[in-house]
């Protein structure tokens, strides 16, 4: 039988909403009750609301500020606000956690604003992981700034990233007071030339760093030590400025905050945000048939909500899992809207990585206008661009973490009104669980995020960066204790040389612009229309490219079909030309590993396991043609394109015989075994390498040994360590496996403990079409690290 819909005011208190509740919420139960649909509804959990807290100053702001605050309708400020306020006036650097649209850019405007308001040669630079934030932040400064004209006189901002113009960039770095940038821009285009920002580094006051919780994994690890070099070429021109960071809710923001800026940190978490009452609802796309074994179309489901929501005039947002799937569902949800509600179709559109950077900021602001009435994004709207205030989400498949999901969740209910998130399942098996425990979802914690400013590879190539900076003391402990001795292994490669204790670049090259902060490749293939005299009308990274505008593909843009004529591979440049059709197509990729060479092997525990250096590669190889609004192939054709490959470091074993057999003896599949194994050890050497899973991969092959095999290896060109981390610490990795999967309460396996937590690389297909995210068995898993660890029976241990 279906689960019964549970309904939750607080607590286990099973109620349906009240009498009184809004027409959306009345509109789920009629949607749920109808025939067609029964059993869908399989979770409704309502957040109460939530009343502002109001704090005050010790110390009130500069009357023209109070004003301009006053012009914008803002009369008095939130607990956290006004503890951000005065932990900055006293000279703490601060890390403020609040819920989405708590006005957290507040926290740093303000003091921002009163700096320069009082002191003429003040200067601040704001940091933003993504080049759209920092135009939208700058649109929100000078809303507050324009409240009053003698604010507005004081500020002199300017975003300064990739697409600044030379001329405005040579302005900004001679008068601008506020400079809103991104990581990537502050390590290559700042840093390196900070002679010519003399007198803006000079008079640094503030550093913001917002949308902190983005900064994980090897990203962060490098964005923590452009943080220190900043910090030292501030400290060389005689500047002391506090640093303020701001976070969507993680497990350890205070450890985050210290370990990107090693400082310590003064956390503001007391969210004084008033928050309406939001409805939570988990829709399980019904059985087709009897046979119960296929669901109807998540991407259609998702899509008939999305445009319900709309009829009832909510203004809505639809998240999707991938570029395609956004396509897709605006394209339905259009035809539908049409249909349905003649007139409404013209007013959504979609959002999504591709677009022209032009496309996305008109779209953005229509949003927040309320000209358009629903947007259908890929995550590219998960973070913190003011979009306004919206009634609700449908988040199409579950997100990759638990934080994900309440970002994109937090992004209705911006005002004090009732507002509603859908999660809409695929029908795989990481939903699935999350459909019929919903307990899981609303009862744990978000995840931690986890970066090692101090791995030695990391480290290595940021040294070389500051070494060209300003020559390096020993005497300098920002970058960690092994510092010393990574400069005398540069000092050995004749990469730095050390004079009287200080080591000095001894290249002619310039090391950060072959240091990439990210693990994405920074190249990008443009997209241009063939009948407009080659007119670009998107871009794409060169991953994805060869995933999306491969040769006869059906290029999807604002619902649109595009025919691919021609991809120049060497130009980067693909033709297309619009062509109605009544299919999409969908890349067929063929992943593969193999072993290079060795470096290390022992003998463990019966086993032999092997570090050494793997290629893992991947292809588009064909492409399947999908009518529209169906899975349904209508045409299968080869495809040769590049092999596109990652060098990197691994370890590798094949379980022999006797493990095997130990799985075996169980009734249970031992290569199911291995595929937990694989999870577990995912998840858990990220934990133990200070590394984020995403920036670890997994695999099993049979290609190489002839035998089942377990690779992990680094995702990162040549490896960081985290796969040697894993080598090296086999035993303890095992019994951590082990250990974890114990205390999982689930009874088969989940998310948690055996469930795959990434995917990569990140496809860019229909998850409708995909096998999706199994979970393999959670005993199989039990039963081979049991094994190995001496525990025939597993439930010895215990």
């Amino acid at each position: 039988m279906e689960p019964r819909p549970t309904r939750f005011l607080e607590g286990d208190d099973a109620v349906a909403p009240a009498p009184e509740a809004d027409r959306l919420t009345a509109w789920i139960e009629a949607l749920a009750a109808r025939p067609e649909n029964r059993g869908a509804l399989s979770h409704w959990e309502r957040l109460p609301a939530r009343p502002p807290r109001f704090g005050d100053l010790s110390i009130p702001l500069p009357e023209v500020l109070a004003d301009a605050l006053a012009a914008r309708g803002i009369e008095r400020l939130y607990t956290h606000q006004v503890q951000a306020i005065e932990a900055l006036r006293g000279g703490l650097d601060t890390c403020v956690v609040s819920g989405t649209a708590s006005g957290k850019s507040l926290c740093y405007h303000l003091p921002v604003l009163e700096r320069l308001l009082t002191e003429r040669d003040a200067t601040a630079l704001y940091l933003f992981p993504t080049k759209a934030l920092a135009q939208d932040q700058l649109k929100g400064l000078t809303r507050i700034a324009s409240g009053h004209p003698d604010v507005l006189r004081v500020l002199a901002p300017g975003v300064y990233d990739g697409d600044t113009q030379v001329s405005t960039r040579r302005k900004l770095r001679d008068s601008a007071n506020l400079i809103l940038s991104n990581p990537d821009m502050l390590h290559q285009g700042i840093l390196p030339y900070h002679s010519r920002w003399g007198r803006f580094l000079r008079n640094l006051r503030y550093v913001v760093v917002d949308e902190m919780h983005a900064y994980r994994g090897i990203f962060g690890s490098n964005v923590a030590n452009v943080l220190r070099r900043l910090d030292r070429i501030a400290r060389h021109y005689g500047a002391d400025f506090r640093f303020v960071l701001c976070s969507a809710t993680i497990r350890n923001p205070r450890e985050l905050a210290a370990a990107l800026t090693g400082r310590a940190i003064t956390v503001v978490d007391d969210d004084g945000a008033p928050r309406g009452e939001k409805h939570f609802v988990f829709w399980n796309p019904p059985f087709v048939d009897a046979s119960r074994i296929e669901r109807r179309s998540s991407n259609g489901e998702g899509c008939a909500l999305f445009a319900g929501l709309l009829e009832q005039g909510a203004q809505a947002l639809a998240f999707t899992k991938s570029r395609v799937a956004a396509e897709l569902v605006f394209r339905y949800a259009r035809e539908r809207l049409a249909r349905l509600a003649p007139g409404r179709e013209d007013s959504i559109r979609p959002y999504r990585g591709g677009y022209l950077a032009e496309e996305r900021r008109a779209i953005e602001q229509a949003l927040f206008s309320g000209e358009l009435r629903g947007v259908v994004s890929t995550n590219a709207l998960e973070l913190g661009v003011d979009i306004g205030g919206l009634d609700a989400v449908v988040m199409i498949g579950a997100p990759a973490t638990l934080a994900s999901a309440w970002q994109q969740a937090g992004r209705a209910g911006r005002r004090q009104g009732t507002a509603v998130a859908f999660l809409v399942a695929y029908n795989e098996t990481v939903d699935q669980y999350l459909m019929h425990h919903p307990q899981y979802f609303f009862g744990r914690s978000p995840e931690a995020a986890i970066i090692d400013p101090h791995n030695p590879y990391i480290l290595a190539r940021q040294l070389a960066c500051a070494a060209y900076e300003l020559p390096l003391g020993a005497d300098e402990i920002a970058f960690g204790p092994q510092a010393a001795e990574i400069l005398c292994a540069l000092d050995e490669a004749g990469e730095v040389r050390t004079i009287d204790q200080r080591s000095y670049w001894a290249k002619t090259d310039f090391p950060a612009a072959k240091v990439n902060l990210r693990t994405i490749s920074d190249d990008t293939y443009t997209i241009c229309d063939r009948t407009r005299q080659n007119a670009v009308i998107g871009m794409v990274d060169a991953i994805s490219g060869l995933e999306l505008v491969y040769p006869e593909a059906i290029y999807l843009h604002e619902g649109a079909t595009w025919f691919v004529r021609a991809l120049d591979l060497e130009q980067k440049v693909a033709e297309v030309e619009p062509r109605e059709v009544d299919y999409y197509t969908q890349p067929v990729l063929d992943t593969n590993i193999r072993v290079r060479g060795e470096l290390q092997r022992r003998g463990w525990r019966g086993e032999t396991v092997v570090l050494g250096e793997v290629t893992y590669s991947w292809q588009t190889v064909a492409m399947k043609k999908i009518r529209f609004h169906s899975i349904d192939s209508i045409g299968y054709h080869p495809l040769d394109l590049p092999r596109l490959t990652l060098e990197t470091v691994g370890f590798w074993m094949a379980p022999g015989e006797a493990a095997w057999a130990a799985v075996a003896r169980r009734g249970l599949n031992p290569v199911e075994g291995l595929m937990g194994v694989r999870n577990l050890f995912v998840t858990l050497l990220s934990m133990l390498a200070m590394c984020d899973p995403a920036d670890l991969g997994g695999k099993i092959d049979s290609s190489n040994l002839g035998r089942p095999t377990l690779f992990m290896f680094d995702r990162y060109p040549g490896g960081l360590g985290f796969a040697e981390q894993g080598y090296a610490r086999l035993d303890e990795l095992v019994r951590a496996a082990l250990s974890h999967l114990e205390a999982c309460g689930c009874e088969s396996g989940c998310p948690s403990c055996v469930g795959l937590p990434t995917l990569w690389p990140a496809q860019q297909q229909d998850p409708d079409l995909q096998h999706g995210r199994e979970i393999p068995g959670k005993e199989a898993a039990r039963v081979l690290l049991g094994h190995w660890l001496g525990q025939e029976d597993p439930d010895a241990a215990r």
